[in-house]
């Protein structure tokens, strides 16, 4: 047995992992650290596409200029995959690079090949995943929401697992809270962050909705977004109407005074007779005119 090991060693990677009688299933397997953590040139065929894989929308014209790429230069980054079976291997993490693969023909491309339970595997895709810089607030949001709900990750371990502070992974989980057509907008590049987080201190998600279109039509900015929100949480309070205006007995009086005054007057009295008295001024002179008449008077 040891003899066989050997040769199928030497026959390189490949060979080991096309021999059944070498196959490798866990970490303490003979031969298992020539292929663990090992970059090898595998088949697409052999390759699964992971079930746990977060990333939800792939853009066909991005994976056009990717796949154009590879034809050029090659698949510069290896993908990622886990070992189910003999001969059978789950993606991790590169599935755009596996999809550009398999549309410009090729029958292999490299692997860095590792083993992992379910659990692991799904960490690793949502980890590696998170750290891409074109996923739009959502996907990160959701990748986020399922460390925390699926790996039983708290928030501490979260921050310490992809680099990032606390209240940053919760303002990308409360994005998770805005109606569906919002976060679509959202992925779709219509609507920033900014403008969600401003949405999400909205209860009632039909207002949310009209707010929303409400963006749309008229351009608004993140700023005018949330002054938006604001003068919708904190309306500012109704004036109370003065009604002692529409009594003729103030309305003659303040033509009375304003005929004597020459300037402008205001008067305001409540129902139990309680009120106030402006009168306007628009310079010092006339402001020593009113005084005269106001003591000529008395």
């Amino acid at each position: 047995m040891a003899k066989k090991s050997k040769q199928a060693l030497g026959r390189g990677l490949s060979a080991l992992l096309n021999d059944p009688t070498n196959d490798i299933r866990s970490a303490s397997d003979t031969n298992a650290d020539k292929v663990v953590g090992n970059i090898i040139e595998l088949e697409l065929e052999k390759i699964q596409v992971n079930p746990f894989q977060p990333r939800t929308s792939f853009n066909e014209e991005s994976l056009k200029e990717l796949a154009s790429s590879i034809k050029e230069l090659g698949i510069i980054q290896p993908i990622t995959v886990r070992k189910l079976d003999f001969n059978e291997f789950q993606l991790v993490s590169g599935e755009r690079r596996f999809r550009a693969a398999k549309s410009i023909g090729l029958n292999s491309v490299p692997a860095f090949v590792r083993l992992a339970n379910d659990q692991e595997s799904l960490e690793m895709a949502l980890v590696e995943n998170i750290q891409r810089q074109d996923l739009d607030p959502i996907e990160i949001g959701l990748s986020y929401e399922r460390l925390l709900d699926e790996i039983k990750l708290t928030q501490e371990q979260l921050s310490e697992r992809v680099g990032k502070k606390r209240s940053t992974i919760s303002n990308y989980i409360r994005l998770l809270k805005l109606d569906p057509i919002i976060q679509s907008g959202i992925r779709d590049g219509f609507l920033t962050m900014g403008h969600g987080r401003a949405l999400i201190n909205i209860d009632n998600p039909e207002l949310q909705v009209e707010l929303y279109e409400k963006i749309l039509e008229q351009n608004l900015s993140v700023r005018a977004t949330e002054a938006l929100v604001k003068s919708i949480k904190n309306p500012a309070p109704k004036k109370e109407v003065n009604t002692a205006k529409e009594d003729p007995y103030i309305t003659a009086t303040v033509k009375d005074l304003e005929g004597v005054l020459e300037t402008r007057v205001e008067l305001r009295s409540n129902k139990a007779g309680k009120g106030s008295l402006k009168i306007t001024f628009e310079s010092q002179d006339k402001l020593e005119k009113i005084l005269k008449i106001i003591k000529g008077a008395s």
